[in-house]
């Protein structure tokens, strides 16, 4: 299936901090594409992974591989959740989370890494099919989240970035 093109947000559809992951996603229009292989690539890194280096934590308060997963996909759900509303024109300004307070109740070390991956995909699926139906007025409306501007466009570009931010840190401190 061929995904709509996308372009990068303009810098007031998104708060200043929002850069470092949006800066990650190239500038070439196929975030949607990206978020695919993107998935691929996660698979592949995480499924030859031993459960001893999936429960690996490089410091006492750092997050396993599992919460980490559990975390991005946990943001993935808030990040899709914005894009729809400012999408369909919600002018409510859409709290924050307290993505810390996520991690430990979301049982991630107790669960197979297996269900995570199907989670993961299913969740990605959906995702792509919300963003590959949305014209390009509804991903240019800008909303706001935490008093902050936040767009459709802004948010799929944030899914994507912040997912290569946490696979960079699985990469860099947990595959040693």
């Amino acid at each position: 299936m061929s995904m709509p093109s996308v372009a990068k947000p303009e810098a007031h559809q998104f708060p200043s901090w929002a850069s470092v992951y949006i800066d990650k996603i190239s500038d070439d229009g196929h975030v949607l594409d990206h978020l695919q292989t993107a998935l691929e690539d996660l698979v592949q890194t995480i499924e030859p992974l031993s459960e001893e280096q999936l429960l690996y934590r490089y410091e006492a308060d750092k997050w396993t591989v599992k919460e980490m997963l559990v975390h991005i996909m946990d943001a993935e759900r808030v990040f899709t959740y914005r894009g729809m509303g400012c999408a369909r024109k919600d002018k409510t300004s859409f709290p924050g989370f307290d993505h810390n307070s996520y991690v430990p109740v979301s049982n991630a070390n107790e669960r197979s890494i297996s269900s995570i991956l199907t989670e993961y995909k299913a969740l990605r699926a959906a995702t792509v099919a919300f963003f590959s139906n949305l014209t390009d007025e509804a991903f240019n409306e800008v909303g706001e989240a935490s008093g902050l501007p936040c767009s459709a466009k802004a948010m799929v570009y944030m899914i994507a970035g912040h997912e290569q931010h946490h696979l960079g840190i699985i990469r860099e401190r947990y595959l040693k």
